[in-house]
């Protein structure tokens, strides 16, 4: 197979769901023994681009955007460290919990696929927030998740004083605003189809068999 297959998934780093909706997507890539075969890209979105510096409670914040009761929530979240727990990730909800501005994050991810690190990066970013109760807006945390993954955290950390850094996030943001994505994760296959929210292990197995056929084919009439 020459050609790899091209992974988009477009997400934010507090989005619990991206994150199984990854681990989901590892799993069945794992199973099918396909790791070589693809290629994975993280796109930036921001459940909250306009989320201030000192962040919001997360029950407080989850019950005024989208009405849920604080039983909904409770319920909600032990789900999603169930689930979590299952596939090998920790998600470790806490009453003061915040959610935070994420833009910072996503710069430095940008930074990271340059260095062949973005997939590392986001789930220590991930790691950080859900699981070891950090904030990931302050430069401290995202230093040590950067020097966690072998990066340059002073040079990465420059990058959060660039205008154009910025922009660059902005304008990707963007992009997929325009197409339609409005919820996260999407993953998006070979920049044709995608796939949206956590889905079953099972749905992308079914997807990558797909694209692993299609690719055969293709290869078998050049």
């Amino acid at each position: 197979m020459k050609d790899k297959i091209k992974i988009g998934i477009v997400s934010d780093v507090v989005c619990p769901w991206c994150t199984i909706g990854y681990k989901r997507l590892e799993k069945a890539i794992a199973e099918m023994g396909i790791q070589d075969k693809v290629e994975i890209e993280w796109h930036p979105f921001e459940l909250n681009p306009n989320m201030p510096v000192e962040g919001e409670n997360v029950q407080e914040h989850i019950a005024n955007k989208y009405g849920a009761s604080l039983e909904d929530q409770k319920r909600s979240q032990e789900h999603m460290t169930q689930v979590g727990a299952e596939l090998g990730f920790k998600f470790d909800y806490f009453d003061d919990m915040k959610i935070v501005n994420t833009r910072d994050a996503h710069i430095l991810l940008e930074y990271a696929k340059e260095k062949g690190k973005q997939t590392a990066l986001k789930m220590r970013l991930v790691a950080s927030f859900f699981s070891e109760r950090k904030d990931v807006s302050k430069r401290e945390v995202l230093k040590h998740a950067l020097q966690d993954v072998g990066l340059n955290a002073d040079e990465a950390l420059l990058k959060l004083e660039s205008d154009d850094a910025r922009y660059e996030v902005q304008t990707k943001e963007a992009y997929w605003q325009n197409l339609g994505v409005t919820s996260v994760p999407t993953i998006v296959f070979n920049q044709k189809s995608a796939v949206t929210g956590a889905q079953p292990v099972a749905v992308f197995k079914e997807v990558l068999t797909e694209l692993l056929q299609e690719a055969d084919a293709n290869e078998k009439n050049e």
